[in-house]
């Protein structure tokens, strides 16, 4: 079943080494592709797309390029019976910029987003590959990540590095995602009563590290994050996403890391 919302105005081995009280990692250099699921577990077809979208990031399918996957659940369908835990207003918002920018008429579940430039429906494996495989590839950022939980609530986040591409006078923002894998929930109620409904990928927090304007490829670039964290935080399950985006929505380069196993 085809959920559809009408639109209203309103891999490489990690190098680690310890540093003061955390662990500061290298991410993957090689550059990379960013895949957005938009799913909800109130859509009877999601659950669908969130297979796809795991076994893309298991490698089950020869791309030839690295890719890097968030999934971004939804909160317009949790009046349907089900209420997704992991569902968010500021996610909708996000979806509804790509509709916008994308020029399409509704917004709809699973949608799949590729590099900010193409989209198409998250279950339909053919066209989301086919995505992939066209998509423009640029040059991953190099940006060294140290991690440390400065408060049992908190993981502070600190990155420096560069984006290896000139940013130009229209500027750009430096995002950073916290994502989670392996996540099982029971659904009761709703369009997938019944089930029982896995995860992997999961944006928990996304925020903006900086933005940057008329920058050289070069230009050194730091900032610090803090996260909250949620009770079931555990630091093996979860990753660190940061991708640059421009004012129109379009992806510039994404570079991931592992969260270290000790935090």
């Amino acid at each position: 079943m085809f959920r559809q919302k009408t639109m209203h105005q309103t891999p490489k081995k990690q190098h680690r080494h310890d540093i003061d009280r955390g662990r500061r990692v290298v991410g993957d250099k090689k550059g990379a592709i960013l895949v957005e699921l938009f799913a909800s577990q109130g859509c009877k077809t999601s659950p669908e797309a969130e297979l796809l979208i795991s076994r893309l990031g298991r490698g089950d399918f020869n791309l030839g390029q690295p890719i890097i996957i968030l999934g971004f659940h939804v909160d317009y369908w949790d009046y349907m019976g089900w209420k997704d835990p992991f569902g968010s207003s500021q996610w909708t918002v996000r979806q509804k910029d790509y509709v916008e920018s994308l020029k399409l008429d509704t917004m709809f579940t699973p949608q799949v987003v590729v590099q900010g430039r193409t989209q198409c429906v998250g279950n339909e494996e053919e066209n989301v590959i086919g995505n992939i495989k066209s998509a423009t590839v640029f040059s991953a950022p190099n940006f060294q990540a140290n991690f440390q939980k400065t408060e049992p609530d908190t993981l502070q986040v600190s990155l420096s590095g560069s984006l290896r591409m000139k940013i130009d006078n229209q500027g750009a923002n430096i995002m950073v995602a916290l994502y989670e894998n392996g996540l099982v929930t029971d659904c009761p109620n709703g369009e997938n009563k019944g089930r029982v409904l896995s995860s992997d990928f999961v944006v928990r927090k996304l925020e903006k590290l900086t933005s940057v304007k008329d920058i050289s490829a070069k230009k050194n670039i730091s900032g610090t994050l803090n996260f909250p964290l949620w009770d079931s935080f555990n630091s093996t399950k979860c990753g660190l996403a940061l991708f640059v985006q421009n004012n129109s929505h379009q992806i510039f380069g994404c570079q991931k890391f592992d969260l270290p196993g000790n935090l």
